[in-house]
């Protein structure tokens, strides 16, 4: 075994310009190209996308599954009876609608005629169920009735121009005093529009106070939020044009918008604090952009690296969907990344020295000027000291006193086993609801009672139960089997179909014209998005359908949009394990190739896991049990949406990485300078907790402001994303990692030497050694 051994003295080497230094210090000398080309391509982009972007939907399939396959049986034996379907909920608490035949013939016709429209049902001239609890289409009074509209299209992608169609088909009962609303997915095609403004505005006003709070210049403040507002409008300009290509969910936008305001506010911070401090240690504006974009923007190339790998993770589910979601988020987060390399770099050196020229109280940066770690043992000085032209500095200036968080750092290496105790404990309690979590589908019953799709939920359940709003189609094909067999085959299936569990009614088995294939139609005792629902679904489709065809040729399947939705739940559940293991893996590797530590690594993929599963757990107390989900517009307790969790993981241990890389390299830098492992937390902690803190807090305010939003799925991303960046940025940074950091001592920077050999090297503070100092020995 060995430990890595720092360099000191004028043994430290001293890395030539780089890439980096060279492209921040060119951006803030001919910060006037930089920031018109900006400007032009955004201006360019958002011209091409609203001629040429596409729309956002929630038209997708997942080939190879069951309710898939049921209902490209029925596209091809019974196209009218496939398809999409939607209910048109028409009440008159008033009389019944029987008085209304001519209105509802007359709109049933009209409905049949508009494109992608398979086939329209008439609830007064249809058979009502007999037999059994009443399910439509015609109440038992007479004043509720449901017209069953199939669509050779999910309606949700239909664009919100074809509402004009509808709402003109539908007019007649309308007039005639009715009401009408829309269930399914054509009522999410009337939804209100999403938008994101106010929140925004709220993340945006909650980050000047926090910068200018805790670094007291206006400018310093605004700038990165000018930045970061510059590259999301860009990065959803790209986001647009390739919706143009391929089908993005409608969360999309809402979520790059997300993800690319906290990360663009968050790069763009650590290099105007790195770079306020070499102006304030002395250097000329150009010089001090340059070497901020060299140290501080090398670890938002690496962090944003990191966040990237682990959105493209969720490729492993094998879903396009979910794959997307990750697409759409990376595409803000390049930007953002490309926006902190170089319109970050020339915004600075447009301010140039008057950066803190307008201030609410004494501009501050990372730390007071003082010596630098390691000067002591005779540091090369850099170019602001005289260093030869061309080369950067290899470490930087450290405090000259010791403060609050240094001192607080002391006291965790005195007690480091109470501190970690403490920390996993907190992590422990809110991680706890976890263990009961329920993954399913948000019905349209949590939706705002303003959104017509939930006035049509609450009235198909009020009439019919909660389970006519998620119907399951029944679909035997026979058409392997002789016809000489098909009447008793149908005698068993319907046999079969008798008193199934959490099951209120099945119809009669139908045969379609061609006589392949029998169909029926179930209905759950429960809400769609209920367990007793989902274990229908199952049920029917693993056990009762194959025990009904028992010894023949025939296929069974469930399908219909609840169907679907257990299938997607299914998938999701199997897969989450591998993206858990894919990313943690892929995020283990880069920590180990920047710090060449294996225990290091170890550490930050462990830690990160357990701030995620304390973030599941306040998600599910807040929705799933329904603590506090009625202050936050949550209509009763929700189940988490299937993807969500996948979603957060990616998301959140990419985020987590940030801070965990940018505390690290602190450490890193100050082991490799003072070989001592216990005053590099210490100093990492006090030259990094101003920043960090406030770059926490302005995530966390971005966020968490989504939470206003109406979409379910948004509240759910926002809530977690906010409470699980205020858990890294406490319990994790200041208890765990100094508590753990402190226990390894040097160990954590230890590497075999085999395995030295075969990483890459990576600099993730540009300090000019390749990975660190190199290990004297191997195991």
């Amino acid at each position: 075994m060995s430990h890595q051994q720092p360099a000191h003295g004028s043994g430290t080497p001293v890395r030539r310009a780089g890439v980096l230094y060279a492209t921040g210090s060119w951006c803030a000398r001919h910060f006037v190209v930089v920031i018109v080309l900006w400007i032009a391509g955004l201006v360019a982009l958002q011209a091409v996308q609203h001629a040429y972007g596409g729309d956002y939907s929630d038209n997708f399939a997942i080939p190879g599954t069951q309710s898939q396959d049921g209902l490209d049986v029925l596209e091809k034996h019974a196209p009218s009876a496939g398809g999409y379907s939607s209910q048109v909920v028409v009440h008159d608490a008033d009389k019944p609608l029987s008085g209304l035949s001519s209105q509802m013939s007359t709109v049933v016709g009209s409905l049949q005629k508009l494109p992608d429209v398979l086939s329209a049902q008439n609830p007064l001239t249809a058979p009502s169920s007999t037999g059994g609890p009443d399910v439509g289409p015609l109440s038992a009074d007479g004043k509720t009735a449901y017209i069953t509209v199939r669509f050779s299209e999910q309606p949700s992608s239909l664009g919100s121009g074809y509402l004009d169609g509808v709402d003109s088909a539908v007019w007649p009962l309308r007039s005639a005093g009715a009401e009408v609303e829309y269930g399914g997915s054509l009522g999410e095609l009337a939804r209100p529009k999403a938008n994101d403004r106010v929140s925004e505005a709220i993340g945006f006003g909650v980050a000047v106070l926090v910068l200018l709070i805790g670094f007291g210049s206006l400018l310093a403040a605004l700038l990165p939020l000018i930045t970061a507002l510059i590259c999301v409008v860009c990065g959803l300009g790209l986001l647009g044009l390739l919706a143009a290509a391929t089908t993005f969910a409608t969360v999309s936008p809402t979520l790059a918008t997300m993800i690319g305001l906290g990360v663009g506010i968050d790069y763009a911070l650590f290099l105007v604090t790195r770079h306020r401090q070499n102006l304030m240690d002395g250097r000329d504006p150009v010089a001090a952009a340059g070497a901020a974009t060299a140290t501080s923007g090398r670890a938002v190339l690496l962090s944003g690296c990191t966040v990237i790998i682990a959105l493209c993770g969720l490729w492993v589910s094998g879903i396009g969907f979910i794959g997307k979601l990750g697409v759409a988020a990376a595409v803000t987060v390049v930007t953002a990344v490309l926006g902190a390399l170089t319109l970050v770099p020339a915004m600075l050196g447009l301010t140039g020295r008057y950066i803190d020229r307008i201030h609410v109280r004494k501009p501050v940066a990372e730390v007071e000027p003082g010596p630098e770690p390691g000067a002591e043992a005779g540091a090369e000085p850099g170019p602001e000291r005289g260093a030869r032209p061309g080369r950067e500095p290899t470490t930087e200036r450290g405090p000259t006193t010791h403060g609050t968080w240094h001192r607080y750092a002391q006291r965790v290496e005195r007690r480091p086993w109470w501190f970690l105790a403490a920390g996993v404990v907190v992590l422990a309690v809110l991680a706890f609801p976890v263990l009961f979590i329920q993954l399913g589908h948000i019905g349209d019953g949590a939706d705002p009672r303003s959104f017509t799709d939930r006035r049509a939920y609450d009235l198909m359940s009020s009439a019919f139960g909660p389970g006519s709003n998620g119907p399951l189609t029944l679909v035997i094909d026979q058409s392997e089997v002789p016809q000489s067999d098909r009447s008793a085959l149908e005698s068993q299936a319907q046999q079969s179909l008798a008193k199934v569990p959490d099951a209120a009614f099945i119809t009669p088995l139908t045969a379609t014209q061609d006589g392949d294939v029998l169909t029926a139609t179930a209905y759950s005792v429960a809400a769609p998005q209920d367990e007793r629902t989902t274990s229908l679904v199952d049920h029917l489709s693993d056990d009762v359908l194959p025990a009904a065809v028992h010894g023949t040729a025939a296929g069974t399947y469930v399908t219909g949009t609840t169907a679907a939705q257990v299938d997607f739940l299914d998938i999701v559940s199997s897969r989450l394990p591998l993206i858990i293991a894919v990313v943690v893996g892929l995020a283990f590797l880069v920590i180990l190739a920047v710090f060449r530590g294996l225990l290091v690594a170890v550490k930050a993929a462990l830690l990160n896991v357990l701030s995620i599963a304390a973030s599941y757990g306040v998600v599910v107390a807040v929705f799933q049990w329904g603590w506090g989900g009625p202050a936050l517009g949550v209509s009763g307790d929700v189940p988490i949406e299937s993807y969500v969790p996948m979603m957060m993981f990616a998301i959140v241990f990419g985020l987590s990485m940030d801070y965990e890389i940018f505390l690290l390299t602190r450490i890193h830098e100050a082991w490799l300078a003072t070989n001592d492992p216990r005053a590099s937390v210490a100093h990492a902690l006090e030259i990094t907790a101003r920043v960090i803190t406030c770059a926490a807090l302005i995530m966390v305010s971005v966020f968490a402001a989504f939470i206003i939003s109406d979409n379910i799925v948004v509240k759910m991303l926002g809530l977690g994303l906010a409470v699980s960046v205020l858990i890294d940025a406490t319990v994790v940074r200041l208890l765990l990692v100094p508590a753990v950091m402190t226990l390894l001592g040097r160990a954590a920077w230890w590497t075999p030497r085999w395995l030295d050999r075969v990483l890459p090297h990576l600099d993730a503070e540009g300090s000019g050694t390749t990975g660190g100092a190199k290990a004297s020995g191997n195991t």
